[in-house]
């Protein structure tokens, strides 16, 4: 699978970031609605004051579609650190050494 990293918001991402988690925690951990409005929440606010110069996100994108995604959220990086969230990568694009590109 060819996947490509690439930086910063695009149009769609909050709500398909929300569904890899909502559907990848209700298989597995057998989370529900509550989770994933949490996860599309806590992505909007980050998004609305993202900072260039303080966060990052990152996104794994195949076919034109977003298959995995990592995000540091530095609004507190000077009391706390800053915070890895949003790990996670499709079933897609799992096994093909995306995850370990995001994290890099």
């Amino acid at each position: 699978m060819i996947y490509s990293i690439e930086k910063g918001y695009v149009p769609g991402a909050i709500g398909r970031i929300a569904e890899l988690h909502g559907t990848y925690y209700h298989r597995h951990a057998g989370f529900g609605v509550y989770f994933e409005s949490k996860v599309a929440r806590g992505l909007a606010e980050f998004c609305e004051r993202y900072d260039k110069d303080r966060d990052g996100l990152w996104l794994a994108i195949a076919n034109g579609r977003i298959e995995g995604s990592i995000a540091i959220d530095g609004a507190h990086a000077e009391t706390d650190g800053a915070h890895l969230r949003w790990f996670i990568t499709s079933e897609v694009i799992r096994g093909t050494g995306a995850g370990k590109a995001l994290l890099s």
